[in-house]
C-alpha cells in the first residue's frame, strides 16, 4: 500500500508541474504579446486562434496535448512494472496523473492559479487512456469537430465531447477494473472541472452572447477578461 501511496504521490506531482507548462503564455511571449491582455484573457488554444493566428494555435494545442498525453503513457508503463503488470491500478495512476495535469494547467501556481480550462489537456488524457482503443477517441474527436462545425461554439462542443470523455470511457471499458468506485469519481472530476472553468462561457450561451468561433475578429479582440 505504501509503495502504491508514494507512486501516486510523485507522478500528482509530476503531472501538476507538466500541466502548469503554458504553451499559450509561451506562444505568446516568443510573439511580444501577453495573450491573458487579449481576447477572451483565456490562455487556451481558442484565444491563441483568435489573436495570434493558425500556428500559435497548433502550437498551444500540441503542447497541452502531449503535456498530458506523455506522462499519463509514462505513468501506466511504470506502473505496469512496478506493480506486477496489474492494469488496474496502472490505470487508476494513469488516471491520477492525467487529473493532476488538468489542474496544473487550470490552476498553474506561476501565473497565480489563473490557468486555462483543461480541455486540450483532458483530450491528451482521453487519447492517452483509450491509446488500445483508437475507435472511441476518433468518435470522440469527429462528435467533436461535427458539433463546432453545426453550431460554431468551441465551448459548446468542449462541453458535450471533451468534458464527458473520461468518465464515459471508464463506464465503457473500465467497468471490471478493481478500484472502479475510486476511477468513477476521478473520472467525473474531469467534468465537474471542465464545466466549472466553462461557467462563464454557460451564462454567454444562455445569454446568447458567445463568441462564435468564426465570429467577428475585431470584436472578439476587444472582449477582454478582467
Amino acid at each position: 500500500m505504501n509503495s502504491v501511496i508514494g507512486q501516486i504521490i510523485v507522478w500528482i506531482i509530476a503531472g501538476y508541474l507538466l500541466g502548469s507548462v503554458s504553451f499559450g503564455m509561451l506562444v505568446g511571449k516568443d510573439a511580444g504579446v501577453d495573450i491573458r491582455t487579449k481576447g477572451s484573457g483565456n490562455i487556451g488554444t481558442t484565444n491563441a486562434l483568435r489573436t495570434l493566428g493558425k500556428k500559435a494555435a497548433l502550437i498551444t494545442f500540441l503542447g497541452d496535448f502531449f503535456k498530458a498525453f506523455i506522462p499519463v503513457i509514462i505513468a501506466e508503463n511504470v506502473s505496469m512494472k512496478v506493480f506486477s503488470n496489474s492494469s488496474d491500478i496502472a490505470f487508476l495512476i494513469s488516471l491520477i496523473t492525467g487529473l493532476s495535469a488538468v489542474l496544473g494547467h487550470n490552476f498553474p501556481v506561476w501565473i497565480h492559479f489563473k490557468g486555462g480550462k483543461g480541455i486540450a489537456v483532458t483530450a491528451g488524457v482521453t487519447v492517452a487512456i483509450a491509446i488500445h482503443h483508437p475507435l472511441y477517441w476518433i468518435l470522440a474527436l469527429l462528435l467533436f469537430i461535427i458539433i463546432v462545425v453545426i453550431t460554431r461554439y468551441v465551448s459548446v462542443g468542449s462541453l458535450c465531447v471533451p468534458a464527458w470523455s473520461i468518465p464515459v470511457y471508464v463506464l465503457i471499458y473500465e467497468r471490471s477494473n478493481e478500484y472502479l468506485v475510486p476511477v468513477l469519481i476521478i473520472s467525473f472530476i474531469y467534468t465537474i472541472l471542465a464545466f466549472i472553468k466553462h461557467s462563464t462561457n454557460i451564462k454567454r450561451l444562455i445569454n446568447g452572447t458567445e463568441n462564435k468561433l468564426f465570429g467577428n475578429k475585431k470584436k472578439d479582440n476587444q472582449e477582454v477578461v478582467k
